[in-house]
């Protein structure tokens, strides 16, 4: 490609990630995420194509993102953002976003601003994922519904985000809302 189809914008992505008790409003998890530029591009290309892939699917919950020790010391691993073929290192749940009240994708814009922000919500129900606990009292970080680390998929399976962050218990007695905001800026 001749450099004359080069134009001096670079664009900038951006993930943030707040994962709250929608009920309470009490927070449980407020961070930056990391993304994986490479299926990032490979989808925005996609979509901007209208190729029917590349558009945000799924939310992936896993809990293999951290080990703690007999101590309580957590070890937090590296996000899995290089591997085109990457994906969490244990998936154990995963949320179809459908156009609902509580599951639904949202593009804020602010007129003469060079940022657009796609705003990924998703609600856990008191009665998802099946199997899990009764209560969020567990004193192990070891159950298939105590989370560590989440990320944004493609309907092909691309995984185009990925979070590690401290565990999170997902049981019968407790709605858990994540609201992940991906901006996107050209300058």
């Amino acid at each position: 490609m001749s450099e004359e189809f080069f134009d001096d914008v670079l664009p900038k992505m951006q993930g943030h990630v707040l994962i709250r008790d929608p009920e309470s409003g009490l927070v449980l998890l407020d961070k930056k995420n990391a993304i994986h530029y490479e299926n990032m591009s490979l989808a925005i290309g996609y979509a901007l194509a209208n190729k029917g892939e590349g558009v945000v699917y799924s939310m992936a919950f896993g809990n293999g993102g951290s080990a703690v020790s007999g101590t309580g010391a957590i070890t937090y691993f590296p996000t899995n953002t290089q591997d085109p073929k990457a994906d969490l290192y244990d998936p154990t749940y995963t949320k179809i976003i459908t156009a609902s009240t509580t599951n639904f994708i949202d593009v804020k814009h602010i007129l003469g601003t060079p940022y657009t922000d796609i705003i990924v919500t998703v609600t856990l129900d008191y009665n998802e994922p099946s199997g899990q606990e009764a209560f969020d009292d567990s004193s192990s970080t070891e159950g298939r519904y105590v989370f560590d680390e989440l990320g944004l998929k493609t309907s092909e399976g691309l995984l185009l985000t990925h979070v590690i962050f401290n565990p999170i218990q997902k049981a019968l007695n407790r709605l858990i809302e994540v609201v992940y905001t991906l901006r996107v800026q050209m300058n």
